[in-house]
This record gives structure tokens, sequence and C-alpha cells, in this order.
């Protein structure tokens, strides 16, 4: 069970909170989550850290820089497309905020370019980050050779396996490439294996944390970087339509792209806002990825949120066919979101995932990634019961990189 306030006052408050742009507190604090739980070695780097972003972040200098590379580079704004034959096929008006379009293929670039950009302000000698599905790592190395710093991506052995494809573009673009073969062999493994690399040398090494968890000030860090996804939305659809969609949906795992597109739309208390986790294979423990449906609060890899765990307050290995929702944690925004009552969570299992990106791919024109699909997935249930209505669907990145899963099952 999550830790809810049953308590309307209290929810609506903490809702305010967030609004007002409150969290996170001096404390990193989302309402009850968030906060630093990390070993004494790395509270001068994050001190370091909270202190660059204060400094560089929001400068105009800085703005200036990351939106000059965000354009000419990265491609934004991505666009946002009108998915006709799906709409149709739905019932609902549904359009797809194109984050597959962005350059190395999904949202993660505008935060790897992002954090790449602060590293070197700071004065780092070497990145380091981890990645599932690959895209993270990609979207690292990818920043890293375009400002000339050296990248080191950690991965699990079981996710090199089922994202081969982005492990040659990772190592053709300059990274080097560690494959994480203890633990459950997947993004939580390499996530412990690039903390232990930043604990050897704090003040040489930028740690460039792909999503939206871990210890403050990074998920702040990460909605900073990725809310461009939900500006450019909002201002699209207004530009557009005229008036604001219904709802908003995005795929959850850590909750990078989820909270980078629900943030510009928090305050609209008009639009309801969705978020899919992976549902896996069953509702049990193990058998999913979905923190928020089924997660209680702990501590994981310096952040309080909610965990897939037992009753000993042992993390639980996770299943999904998508690696980049495998997970057992979520950021701690989304926890507050739930909490507060203003995101709406809920789970898609991989049958539905693969049955949703067949849809997309056969009716648009668009091979979604299988993240992206729980959404789609969402999107489809949604529109049963709001026929007609306009739904913005975040398109976290694009499905090339899953087509050796994709061979082993609907083309086998």
């Amino acid at each position: 069970m999550s830790m809810a306030l049953p308590d309307p006052a209290a929810r609506e408050r903490l809702l305010a909170d967030e609004i007002a742009g409150k969290f996170p507190d001096a404390r990193g604090r989302f309402g009850p989550y968030g906060g630093r739980y990390v070993p004494e070695t790395l509270i001068p780097a994050l001190d370091r850290l909270e202190a660059g972003i204060r400094a560089h972040l929001h400068t105009p200098q800085f703005q200036a820089r990351l939106g000059s590379e965000l354009a000419s580079w990265v491609g934004r704004p991505t666009a946002l497309s009108f998915a006709s034959r799906l709409s149709a096929a739905w019932g609902a008006q549904v359009w797809l905020k194109r984050e597959d379009l962005a350059h190395t293929g999904a949202h993660k670039i505008n935060n790897a370019l992002g954090q790449a950009l602060l590293a070197q302000q700071l004065g780092a000698q070497r990145i380091v980050a981890e990645t599932g599905a690959g895209q993270h790592g990609v979207a690292s190395a990818a920043a890293c050779a375009r400002l000339g710093l050296p990248c080191t991506v950690y991965m699990g052995a079981v996710d090199m396996e089922r994202q081969a494809p982005n492990v040659g573009r990772m190592r053709l673009l300059g990274a080097e490439v560690v494959p994480v073969t203890g633990g459950d062999q997947t993004l939580r493994a390499a996530i412990d294996e690039a903390l232990r690399d930043w604990v050897a040398d704090p003040s040489g090494t930028f740690y460039l944390l792909g999503s939206a968890v871990g210890p403050h000030p990074y998920p702040y860090l990460v909605r900073e970087l990725q809310a461009i996804i939900g500006r450019e939305a909002r201002a699209q659809f207004l530009q557009d339509q005229g008036v604001l969609p219904d709802a908003v949906f995005a795929c959850v795992g850590g909750g990078s792209n989820a909270i980078g597109m629900f943030h510009a739309f928090v305050p609209d208390r008009s639009v309801q806002i969705v978020g899919v986790e992976a549902g896996g294979r069953g509702s049990g423990l193990g058998e999913n990825a979905a923190s928020l449906s089924y997660g209680r609060p702990g501590v994981l890899q310096g952040c309080y949120s909610l965990l897939l765990q037992d009753d000993d307050g042992q993390i639980q290995e996770t299943d999904s066919i998508s690696a980049g929702l495998d997970y057992p944690g979520v950021g701690p925004e989304h926890a507050l979101l739930m909490t507060a009552g203003r995101v709406q969570y809920e789970s898609a299992n991989d049958a539905e995932a693969l049955e949703a990106l067949q849809e997309c791919a056969r009716l648009e024109g668009i091979l979604p990634a299988l993240e992206s699909s729980h959404a789609l997935h969402g999107v489809k249930r949604w529109a049963r019961s709001h026929p007609g209505g306009r739904v913005i669907l975040c398109l976290s990145g694009r499905g090339d990189k899953d087509m050796p899963t994709l061979q082993r099952t609907v083309l086998k």
C-alpha cells in the first residue's frame, strides 16, 4: 500500500505547495518523500552539485547555451502529431508528443545534455552514467562526445542482451560500456555500480543520473531539464486547438519523461493527468515494476519513495518486457503527486503494451518504444470511457532499440 493521506485538506495543502514551487524544500523533500540518504563521502559532491544548480542552471547564459544546443543539435521543439488513425480506432482525439524525434531517439537527451553542460561548467573531468533500456546511455555518450568529456556507462548484463543495438551505439559514440553482472543485472544494479564509481572520485567525476530518482538534488535537476516536454506540448496544443487537453499521459518507470510531461499541467485542474507503470506479467511481488500501484515507502539509492519490497523491507526484483521501466522504485515527486491526488497512476501489462505498440506502428507508421507503449495502452483504455476526448501522450522514445525483443515476441 502507498503512503496516502486520507485527509482531503492535507492533500490539498500538499498540492498547493507543489503548485507554488515549494518542493523540493530545504531538505530536498517533496512532502514526505525525497531527501538524501547517501554515504558521507558523497555529501560534499551533492552539496557542490546543489550549489552549482543554484549558481548556473537558470542563468540567462546557461539557458542560452542549452537552448541553442537543444534547437540546433537535439532538434527541439519536437512535433506534436495528431494521430488520426489511432483516434478513429480508439474513439478519442489523440496527439503524440514526439520525443522519439529528438536526437538519439528519446527524451533522455534533454537531461543528458543539460547535465553534461552543467558538469563542464563545474569542472568535472569525466562522466559516469547508468542505463537500463540504453537510451540514457546513448544520450549520455552523445552529449559527452559533443562536449569532449570521457564517458563510462554502467549497464546490467540482462539489459545489455535485450538492448544490444544501444550497446553498439554507445561504443560507437566513444563511451566505455561496463557490464554489471551482480544483483538483478538490470537498472537497479547499474545505478549501484555508477554510485560506487562516483564515491571513489566524487570531486573529479560527475554522476549523470538518468531519471527523476536518487538523492537530492537529482529529482529536481532532472525535472527541470525534462520540463521542456510539457511546456512545449501545452503551448503547441493551445496554439493548435485553442483549449487545453482533457488529459495527458506518460509511461512511468523512474519517471523522468512523465514528470517532464506532467509538470506544466499540474496547475491546470481541468486536465486529468495519468501515469502508466509496467504491469509485467501479474500483480504479485516480483511480477511487475509498478511501484506506485503496489509499492510501500522506503529508501532506495539515496531517496525515500515508494518501492517494491517485501514485509522485511527487502527490495524485490522486478519484471517487465520494457528495460526502461524495469525498476523497483519511482521518483519522489511522483509519489507526492499521487499522495496529493493530482495524478492517477495505473499499469499496463506486457501483452497490453505489445498490442498497443503494434497498433501504433500499423495505424500511424510510428514504431514506439516498449516504454511508451504502456502509456499508449493507457490512452486506449481511457478513450473507452471518454469518447471524443482530447488527449496528449508523451511518446517518450522510438522502438528501434526493442527489435531484439520484438523479434522474439510479436515477430516470431
